[in-house]
């Protein structure tokens, strides 16, 4: 009779091949769960810039130049009235025109004026349209004229309209009186 003798040569391979794919499986899950760790830290990091140039960024500008009406305070002419068209700057998204504020402000003084306190005049593609919301959107431009308690803007005093929407940044307009102010007269401002 034969004797049998144990041979355990093919069960150790057949422990370090379950060891070897013990690890392989240990290794993809992990590099599964930095993979997904690092897509979500990216999007989070490209939503966090897009919405920081969203914010930094004005979706309006200036359509031609400010224009002042002068008028007289007792004895001296004062600018009475600013008058600047809106529209949306290249690519930008439509403002909802009521939760927009404007500042006036000069070296010494500074009111603020809510839409609804300022005259608006809406134009799309030139025309005027009175049936428009308030929203301004691509091709539109609106006529904003502050009338009421102006700061006191005499000839050559700097002032700044600031426009400041509710998402982006504000829109400072810099401008310089004219020399000279004669009552009931027009003038456009740089």
């Amino acid at each position: 009779m034969r004797k049998l003798v144990k041979n355990e040569d093919a069960f150790t391979g057949l422990e370090a091949a379950i060891v070897l794919i013990a690890f392989i499986v240990v290794a993809a899950v992990f590099s599964y769960v930095m993979l997904g760790a690092g897509f979500f830290a990216t999007g989070e990091a490209q939503r966090t810039v897009h919405t920081g140039v969203g914010q930094a960024t004005s979706n309006l500008e200036v359509a031609g130049p400010a224009i002042v009406k002068a008028g007289m305070s007792g004895s001296a002419a004062i600018v009475e009235e600013i008058a600047f068209f809106l529209q949306l700057a290249a690519g930008g998204a439509p403002v909802d025109m009521e939760k927009v504020t404007f500042t006036v402000s000069t070296a010494s003084e500074m009111k603020i004026y809510e839409y609804g306190s300022v005259t608006d005049n809406w134009y799309v593609n030139g025309v005027e349209d009175t049936s428009l919301n308030d929203m301004l959107d691509k091709f539109e431009s609106v006529k904003i004229t502050i009338n009421s308690g102006l700061p006191s803007i005499g000839p050559n005093a700097r002032f700044t309209v600031e426009v400041k929407p509710d998402i982006g940044a504000a829109l400072p307009i810099n401008r310089i009186a004219p020399a000279d102010l004669q009552a009931d007269h027009y003038y456009e401002v740089y």
